[in-house]
């Protein structure tokens, strides 16, 4: 397997947070999970021009705090976003811990993550996020506990949030048990997967997405994540939830 997947080159203009590399979001990831850089298990050094790492074997790549995150005003991620034993966890609370996003933004990407949600649960991850007037938007791959209700197709698990619903017959595991999910987005083209099997397909900015988008909560931005790069959101909709074995790869 080549490591020049994963070697990242710092585009400044791209982060209000020259201070923060990019290295610091993949440490993040990487504390969360497992970043198989060597298929073999053999140690591995990855250079970009930006950072010189050692993995060893296994490929844990280790991480120490929350550096390439922040809140939506640019705060430290609240205590109630937690990481232990390789498991990134929303704790339930009374009220919103709120969104975290990345401090770095990003172009085209592929991440895959194992992901588990409460019973009754809403959440998601969004990417191309960027502020339009006073919000923060972005696609979102939507995560939803539906058991025993009626819910928009759009706005299921898998879907597009609110734009292009998930196959149905492809359905997650229960409530509580882990599942695995995958987002690709390369040169606007978007898929979502959901355990091993593609569950829908976009373009950005083809007619059938501008159609789509008229339709949506979104037709008062006609722009909508047209942006080439933009930050990465682990949402907080007042729902329990879990990730784990994220795998980040640019590009």
């Amino acid at each position: 397997m080549s490591l020049g997947a994963y070697a990242f080159i710092m585009h400044p203009r791209r982060s209000c947070h020259r201070f923060h590399p990019r290295r610091r979001f993949l440490n993040q990831l990487g504390c969360a999970g497992v970043l198989c850089l060597n298929a073999m298990r053999e140690t591995a050094t990855v250079s970009g021009g930006l950072f010189d790492s050692t993995v060893q074997e296994g490929g844990i790549w280790q991480g120490d705090d929350w550096g390439g995150w922040m809140t939506m005003d640019g705060g430290n991620v609240p205590a109630n976003w937690e990481r232990e034993s390789g498991v990134i966890h929303l704790r339930a609370s009374p009220q919103r811990t709120g969104h975290i996003v990345t401090r770095d933004e990003f172009g085209d990407f592929t991440l895959t993550f194992d992901w588990k949600i409460a019973p009754g649960g809403n959440s998601g991850i969004k990417y191309r996020v960027q502020r339009y007037d006073d919000r923060l938007l972005g696609c979102e791959y939507q995560i939803y506990d539906a058991a025993g209700r009626e819910v928009d197709p759009k706005n299921r698990t898998g879907a597009i949030y609110d734009l292009y619903a998930a196959d149905e017959t492809i359905k997650p595991h229960p409530a509580g048990e882990w599942n695995r999910g995958k987002i690709s987005l390369h040169e606007n083209r978007i898929e979502h997967w959901l355990n091993d099997r593609i569950i829908v397909t976009a373009t950005i900015g083809d007619d059938e997405w501008e159609r789509r988008i008229m339709a949506s909560k979104f037709n008062d931005v006609p722009q909508f994540a047209k942006n080439p790069q933009g930050r990465i959101m682990l949402t907080d909709h007042g729902s329990e939830v879990w990730y784990r074995n994220l795998d980040f790869r640019e590009g």
